[in-house]
């Protein structure tokens, strides 16, 4: 054997590893920024003498630009460069935070959050795309990927309401941006650019399709993105009330506070396994049985009372979490990687869009039947996502029955 070619290997395998381990503090980053003005904010009515319910409102364009540039950064980075965009997320994430944390007004702050919104936009469609090249769809890299993401939205409001406490509220931005701006410095020079890279991308799927397997498997991930999002945003935003209405008469109160944490960390649990049994198991065969489990766990929530309803709930939030890993996976194998970004910000677009959907269910629905009727209207919806995913792994079962060969390189 050549030693300069094991040595390129070699080399080779040590910048993916790195590149991995900078998507992965992205990913928790991307989720801790978004979440720190809703911690801080319920110390800005003595600042500015307004209420929650005027200040909260400030926070509504971040969330909105989230979902929305999520697209045209997708396609920048098919286009022109992947490592440059998340170049760009680092530093425009740290210089919005630091605006934020020096916004002399109101106005300013809300510009600052916007731009936060929008540089935070960046990390799904592109990190993403650069994920699955690096790590080749591995599923236990994915996962822990997903938990990183997972410690983002977990630490924030903690981190944030410490560091506001301690230092005052505007430290709860300053700190993040200095390590946002800083990682970026040191991820654009240990990183080589790309551009040459994304002329050389393979235009075709490792698995070819027809058109209309295309695009009937196209259709089918924009129904699946839908109603993932829309039952993930309903269980994740209710949760904490749920608890309050329906489990702190059954426990001591100190407990219920407890819970909805390690609900959620069920769901970290979840995408660990699921990492795991992907490797084993067909990932479109294992994708329809996690949402069917999905769809029993919500059905069985609507009914549950008391500890049975947090044990319902964990299993619900178990399989929402878990098919993020194996929906990524599939949805990689069957993707030509120069189009990669634009998938995945068509995907991402329409799963923090539907959080609008979720926010509007819970206020309609809990006005007219409470969270029964929350919880009977999102199980309905799981059950139409595990129908789209069976119907998904009927057609990707159908397509690796006629090529099994592409299949298994793509697998390697």
């Amino acid at each position: 054997m050549n030693p300069t070619t094991v040595g390129h290997s070699g080399h080779d395998e040590a910048h993916k590893r790195q590149l991995i381990g900078f998507l992965n503090w992205a990913h928790g980053l991307d989720h801790f920024v978004l979440l720190i003005y809703p911690t801080v904010v319920l110390g800005l009515g003595a600042v500015y003498g307004r209420p929650y319910s005027d200040l909260i409102v400030y926070s509504t364009a971040a969330f909105i630009a989230f979902g929305v540039f999520s697209l045209p950064a997708g396609l920048l980075a098919d286009r022109w460069s992947r490592r440059n965009m998340m170049g760009i997320f680092y530093l425009g994430v740290g210089g919005s935070l630091a605006l934020a944390g020096l916004a002399p007004n109101l106005i300013v702050l809300a510009v600052a959050l916007f731009a936060i919104g929008t540089f935070a936009s960046i990390y799904h469609p592109v990190g993403m795309a650069m994920l699955i090249e690096a790590s080749q769809a591995r599923g236990r890299t994915l996962a822990f990927n997903g938990v990183c993401g997972n410690l983002g939205v977990s630490l924030a409001a903690g981190i944030s309401a410490a560091l506001a406490a301690w230092l005052g509220w505007r430290m709860a931005f300053l700190a993040p941006a200095v390590l946002a701006v800083a990682t970026g410095v040191v991820y654009l020079w240990v990183t080589p650019d790309d551009r040459h890279h994304a002329r050389m991308r393979k235009k075709t799927a490792a698995v070819t399709m027809t058109a209309r397997e295309a695009v009937l498997l196209f259709g089918l991930f924009i129904g699946i993105a839908l109603t993932a999002g829309t039952v993930f945003n309903l269980l994740t935003i209710a949760l904490p009330k749920i608890i309050d209405e329906r489990l702190a008469a059954h426990v001591p109160l100190l407990l219920a506070g407890s819970v909805a944490t390690l609900v959620l960390i069920c769901g970290a649990i979840a995408q660990l396994c699921v990492g795991r049994l992907v490797e084993r198991f067909p990932p479109h065969a294992l994708f329809a049985a996690i949402t069917a489990l999905g769809f029993l766990g919500n059905l069985w929530a609507a009914y549950a009372d008391g500890v049975m309803l947090m044990v319902a709930l964990a299993v619900a939030i178990a399989a929402i979490y878990g098919q993020v890993t194996v929906n990524d996976i599939v949805l990689a194998r069957y993707t030509a990687d120069a189009w990669r970004g634009r998938i995945y910000a068509v995907r991402y677009f329409l799963l923090f869009v539907s959080a609008g959907v979720a926010i509007g269910m819970i206020a309609l629905l809990h006005d007219k039947g409470g969270f029964p009727l929350v919880l009977a209207a999102n199980a309905a919806i799981a059950l139409a996502m595990f129908v789209l995913t069976a119907g998904l792994a009927v057609l990707v079962g159908h397509v690796e029955r006629r090529q099994p060969e592409a299949i298994a390189q793509a697998a390697e």
